[in-house]
């Protein structure tokens, strides 16, 4: 899975890049721009995947664990219950399918930021085609790193015992990053000229192939360091999440409270990994730096999403054995290798994340450029007003999709608990329980409920931009960044905590996890709630919010000449309703000003 999304989306972008210079010829900057559409497409899916199937897999999981495992008291994926299959489908829908156009849209959009803003670079105007596809040749560098990463995991170290999976996992990430490290200075410097020009809002800097090559570097390693800190937050095997099960011995209150703490806790250290990394990139080479940094972030994107999908095919696995009747044995095999899988996905959340952050700098930094803002000065009160609308919409968008789950999970519980109470003998596992209907509900749920959200996220770039122009569009984007990174990291966090706080306990590999009780005691009641309240979290809200802040930067960008031409018409018509009809100089303020956009 990750090997063909890496390759298939730069060959596919490599391809459409030498069929639209037959369109325009010798325009690069006119074909870069275009080429913007490529970023856009996949950020559009991945809108689809993300929220789509979040809504799906969280409806079915939630209404699953509930009537389930709370109220029947039977294990996970039980084949008595009704929403089991609709739960196993979702982990496909949801965690595979959305994660890969997640990081798909990331992955292409960061390459079109970087393209768009080269394009106007001292290579992009003398044409040297080689150093203006250095964000491609970035990627497929990263493509050789991973292949031979690979061989660490499969050839080189065989696991033989349930605690070494986890720490070949992200023994995968090391390396990868290392051997990274050395291909991105190799390209540097091959494919770069010792020193060339860039675009720098209206001015040119001079900047050096090594400086680039620290850029990539230090969001390669920015990268690194959020997916460590997310595996801490995260994992069951370190402090935090041991703290929020301990807090189930007085309930789920305790629980909801301990892991709300860690989730904001844990925006600290990533929030300070990208603030570092935008800071020394930008200090380099302006905005092309922050584009290429975040390429870096995503050049190891093969090995990534292979340990982000390694998660959901253990679960899934874990559910085929427990539906098929398997041995016990197996069962506790699979299981480990979820609870690896568990905390590899939230590394590969803040992954993403991270990079979401980047590319959406990055894209806002082309936005600037194509619509040729000198300057936002935030004091303004159009921009002002812009930043404070754009910070709110996160919190919009997850009151949307979090609503969305609670209603489908509503009518998920309602028939998996009118199934128990009319279908005899389903309890004692005579007869079978009707698993279409529950897939229905979840399937009907997904698709229309996605509708709301996904006009929120394409609607508001148009909107302000025709109405209220560039500048106030600018705030959005910059307010909907901030508020949407930090909101998303500790959503998926805390969401992650509560989900490994419950396994924690169902394992019982410790004297402090088996004092907690078995399955079925109160701690375990209450951490399933922790669980229950932290799917959407993590799986819906927090991992689509990267989709809300790339996809209204890349949308505006692909508008930007249009929205400089003819945007801001609630702005310019105060000015033209001045009832001084006889004032010539307003009448000539008001032309320049039109002219001047």
């Amino acid at each position: 899975m990750g090997f063909l999304l890496a390759a298939n989306g730069l060959l596919v972008l490599y391809i459409a890049i030498n069929v639209f210079k037959l369109y325009y010829g010798d325009d690069w900057g006119g074909l870069f721009e275009a080429i913007t559409g490529y970023g856009l497409g996949g950020s559009s899916m991945a809108l689809f995947g993300r929220v789509g199937g979040g809504i799906y897999t969280k409806a079915a999981d939630v209404g699953a664990d509930l009537v389930g495992k709370v109220e029947r008291n039977i294990p996970e994926d039980d084949p008595r219950n009704p929403a089991v299959i609709a739960d196993n489908v979702g982990d496909n829908v949801g965690d595979i399918a959305g994660m890969g156009s997640d990081l798909f849209g990331s992955y292409a959009e960061s390459s079109c930021a970087a393209l768009v803003v080269a394009s106007i670079s001292s290579f992009g105007m003398n044409h040297e085609l080689t150093p203006m596809l250095y964000p491609l040749i970035i990627s497929s560098v990263g493509i050789i790193v991973c292949l031979i990463t690979t061989l660490f995991a499969t050839d080189f170290f065989e696991i033989k015992a349930v605690d070494e999976i986890e720490p070949s996992l992200k023994r995968q990430l090391i390396i990868s990053t290392v051997l990274m490290t050395i291909g991105i200075g190799v390209v540097s410097w091959i494919a770069l000229p010792p020193s060339f020009t860039i675009f720098n809002f209206g001015d040119q800097k001079l900047v050096k192939n090594w400086q680039l090559f620290l850029c990539v570097a230090v969001g390669l390693w920015a990268g690194l360091i959020i997916g460590f800190v997310t595996e801490y937050y995260t994992s069951n095997a370190y402090s935090p999440v041991q703290d929020v099960a301990d807090s189930c011995r007085t309930g789920a209150a305790t629980n909801v409270i301990f892991g709300l703490a860690l989730g904001y806790k844990s925006c600290i250290i990533p929030i300070f990994a990208i603030a570092i990394s935008i800071f020394v990139s930008f200090s380099f080479a302006a905005m092309y730096g922050i584009a290429v940094a975040a390429l870096g972030m995503l050049s190891t994107i093969a090995t990534g999403l292979a340990i982000d999908a390694y998660g959901p095919i253990s679960d899934n696995a874990g559910g085929i054995a427990e539906m098929a009747g398997m041995s016990h044995r197996i069962r506790e095999r699979t299981d480990a290798l979820d609870a690896a899988g568990n905390t590899t996905a939230a590394i590969g959340k803040g992954f993403a994340i991270g990079s979401a952050a980047l590319v959406s700098l990055a894209l806002f930094g082309a936005f600037v450029s194509r619509a040729a803002i000198s300057t936002v000065d935030v004091l303004t009160p159009k921009v002002f007003i812009g930043l404070l609308v754009g910070a709110m919409l996160p919190y919009w968008f997850s009151a949307m999709t979090m609503k969305s789950v609670g209603s489908a999970a509503l009518k998920m519980v309602e028939e998996v608990r009118r199934q128990f109470n009319t279908i005899p003998g389903l309890m004692e596992g005579t007869s079978k329980p009707d698993y279409a209907t529950c897939v229905k509900i979840s399937t009907d749920a997904s698709i229309k409920e996605m509708i709301p959200p996904g006009a929120l996220v394409m609607l508001t770039p148009l909107i302000v931009g025709i109405f209220f122009g560039v500048e106030t569009l600018s705030g959005v984007l910059a307010g909907s960044l901030v508020s949407g990174v930090q909101v998303a990291i500790s959503a998926s966090n805390t969401g992650g905590a509560w989900d490994n706080a419950k396994k924690y306990i169902e394992a019982g590999a410790s004297d402090h996890a088996r004092a907690l009780g078995p399955k079925g005691s109160d701690p375990h009641k209450a951490a399933v709630i922790g669980d229950t309240i932290g799917d959407p979290l993590k799986d819906t809200s927090g991992p689509s919010l990267n989709i809300l802040i790339k996809l209204m930067a890349v949308e505006s960008l692909v508008f930007a000449p249009f929205f400089a031409t003819h945007g801001g018409l609630l702005v310019y018509k105060d000015i033209d309703d001045d009832d001084d009809d006889d004032d010539d100089d307003d009448d000539n303020d008001y032309g320049q000003s039109i002219e001047k956009s």
